[in-house]
């Protein structure tokens, strides 16, 4: 059984202009079903499309299966079938053996940036960078299948 174990944490902006950062991907992210039970979504980067289904979330844990598709395929389904959608870069940081993706939300999300690290177990240990401030692990406000209907720009 496919499952992901993900923490996400808000950033200190002050903190986070002065890290060295790799080149950010640019993500464009659409959902065909946002259910509060599944999410199924369509990520298209400049190179690889991505479907992916998700199930609720359990505390930091949920059932996920990611499938490599097309590109073609991944921008048609996006234009003829997402409901709701979203767009943002990613940033893949190192810190401690354990990669950080800092999103830094595009469009209606603009100023939002979240942190995730993805662990092998909820109990599992790791250090926390200067730059990450608080757990938001659990808060259905920043899920991104929440975003696309309820941006950042109007909390």
């Amino acid at each position: 059984m496919a499952q992901e174990i993900e923490r996400k944490f808000l950033l200190n902006l002050s903190q986070w202009q002065q890290v060295e950062k790799p080149k950010g991907e640019h993500f464009r992210q659409g959902y065909l079903v946002t259910d509060p039970q599944k999410t199924i979504r369509v990520r298209l980067t400049d190179t690889t499309g991505y479907l992916t289904i998700k199930g609720i979330s359990i505390g930091a844990t949920r059932l996920e299966y990611d499938y490599e598709i097309p590109l073609t395929e991944a921008k048609e389904l996006l234009d003829n079938f997402a409901i709701s959608e979203l767009s943002k870069i990613r940033y893949k940081i190192t810190y401690h053996n354990k990669v950080w993706e800092v999103d830094e939300f595009l469009g209606a999300n603009e100023g939002l940036l979240v942190a995730e690290i993805e662990l092998q177990s909820e109990e599992e240990a790791f250090d926390l960078p200067a730059w990450v401030t608080k757990e938001v692990t659990g808060e259905e406000k920043y899920y991104n299948s929440n975003l696309t209907t309820h941006p950042y720009k109007n909390w």
